[in-house]
């Protein structure tokens, strides 16, 4: 797994380095107690120079010149080698009783920072990040506020330097909330700063620094060194966050409104007395329902699975309720009972799952299509057999005249009203693959939202997790070839590769209706 330092290196090659000014300077002799820490010098911690490098710099000297601008009561800010300036300085210090000359120190003296913080911050971040030393927070505070103190032009040579997502910068914020013994162990998984910004997003959900780290380690194990697997644990752990929250603001609703929420399980050797409402009736034989019985002492509730309010009386007997008659006792749980429960429990995580994977598969169509390199053959005859045999489900999206999936995919940002998509989108030789892979796979993501579906032949709901159509099992062994082509970056989730299962090694299908 690449570390920011890494990507930043990687693309040496590609664009010109970060502080090119320097290669075009000559260093100049300072005296180094005219040399202070700058105020926007990214290291906080562990900003002493240690035995080894005083007494090597008492040996011989400062060998890199240090990065220094000037200061209005002319001194000089040392935003990169501040730790050797004070080895210098030390050094110094003791010249004479050691019977050794006092030196000068080296430095690059940038007037053309004076004025721009976040550069300095900026160019002082790269400087100890590329050091051994610096802490992960120190890394984390200073990435943020160069960001934040840049223009737009800045802040996409320096995101691109740092291996950051646009817009990444003011996620950091969040990253340094990390307790430093967390941050310490993502650095040593070989989280880079971009990583770390995503882990502290969904750090509140349980066990979810182990299973990132896991997943980065199975990204590291694959040759090509992508990070899908990363991608889908991290959707996952946000699927399940947003679940949480969901049940969180469930709870918080009910104590709103003054309505006891009942345990799941009563403890041991306590007898559960509370009864649903659709199983009771009023002492007259009435049905009971929210309405008539939120007045009532004993009207409680418990959360379904999606975390909807089933209403409850406490306890129906000290309150003057009536069981409805049944046809016969209720029989203790069997071990089908058992078996149906597990079902259920196993429904509801492959639903979120499935929903969750659509994330990092979107993600991964919308670089494809945004991109400049020329589209894979693959696609675009994936695409151009779709607008040919016209496919029931892309009939029907294509008729409904809904340009929003299409342009989020393509970068395109629609005004408001009724627009005609042609007219939005640069249609040229080069870019029409990408502009019609784009709008297939939109009508292919609109097919597969709701893991439910509907089985024509047996007349029953079906779950795509369980039994996807012909069209969109090969719409997803599409998206795995292109995603293994393009160094891993894409790698399809579990619950996709489940549905996949019975589909490998059949001839791809984009023209059947198959049910």
């Amino acid at each position: 797994m690449a570390t920011a330092t890494e990507s930043a290196a990687d693309q040496s090659t590609e664009h010109a380095p970060v502080d090119a000014a320097e290669e075009n300077l000559t260093a100049v002799l300072l005296d180094p107690d005219t040399i202070v820490r700058d105020e926007c010098n990214a290291r906080e911690h562990d900003t002493e120079p240690d035995d080894d490098l005083i007494n090597s710099v008492k040996a011989v000297d400062v060998q890199d010149p240090v990065s220094v601008r000037p200061l209005p009561n002319g001194t000089y800010g040392a935003f990169k080698g501040w730790r050797r300036t004070q080895a210098a300085q030390i050094a110094n210090a003791t010249a004479e009783e050691d019977g050794r000359a006092r030196r000068q120190i080296k430095a690059f003296v940038r007037t053309d920072l004076v004025g721009r913080d976040a550069w300095t911050r900026f160019l002082s971040l790269i400087e100890n990040h590329q050091r051994e030393g610096m802490s992960a927070k120190d890394t984390l505070k200073a990435a943020e506020l160069s960001l934040i103190g840049m223009d737009e032009v800045e802040q996409k040579a320096a995101a691109r330097a740092l291996g950051l997502k646009r817009g990444t910068g003011p996620r950091l914020a969040r990253a340094q909330e990390l307790s430093d013994a967390a941050l310490r162990r993502a650095s040593a998984g070989g989280m880079d700063l971009e990583q770390m910004a995503a882990f502290a997003e969904v750090s509140d959900v349980p066990d979810s620094e182990h299973r990132l780290l896991r997943a980065l380690g199975r990204d590291a194990g694959e040759d090509d060194g992508g990070r899908g697997h990363w991608e889908q644990e991290l959707a996952l752990l946000k699927a399940e966050q947003t679940d949480r929250a969901a049940l969180a603001e469930a709870i918080t609703a009910l104590e709103q409104a003054e309505i006891p929420l009942l345990p799941t399980r009563v403890a041991y050797g306590e007898k559960d007395t509370a009864r649903p409402l659709t199983s009771l009736t009023t002492g007259l034989g009435n049905t009971l329902a929210e309405d008539n019985h939120k007045n009532c002492p004993g009207h409680s509730a418990r959360l379904d699975d999606e975390h909807q309010p089933v209403w409850y009386c406490a306890d129906p007997a000290a309150y003057g309720h009536k069981e409805r008659p049944k046809p016969k006792a209720t029989p203790e749980k069997t071990a089908e009972d058992e078996a149906k429960a597990a079902e259920r429990a196993r429904t509801t995580a492959c639903n979120r799952a499935w929903k969750a994977a659509a994330g990092p598969r979107q993600e991964f169509v919308s670089r494809l299509v945004r991109s400049s390199k020329t589209l894979p053959e693959e696609a675009w005859r994936f695409a151009a057999s779709v607008l040919l045999d016209l496919p029931l489900f892309y009939g029907k999206w294509a008729g409904r005249r809904e340009a929003e999936d299409v342009a989020r995919l393509l970068g395109v940002k629609l005004p408001e009203g009724r627009v005609v998509l042609s007219e939005l989108v640069t249609v040229s030789k080069a870019r029409l693959p990408h502009v019609l892979f784009a709008h297939v796979a939109a009508a292919f993501e609109r097919d597969m939202r709701d893991p439910k579906g509907w089985n024509d032949a047996r007349m029953q709901v079906r779950f795509l997790w369980e039994a996807p159509t012909p069209q969109q099992a090969a719409y997803l062994l599409l998206l795995e070839k292109l995603g293994q082509d393009d160094k891993g970056s894409y790698r399809l989730s579990e619950v996709e590769e489940q549905a996949l299962a019975p589909h490998r090694g059949a001839d791809p299908d984009t023209t059947g209706n198959g049910a």
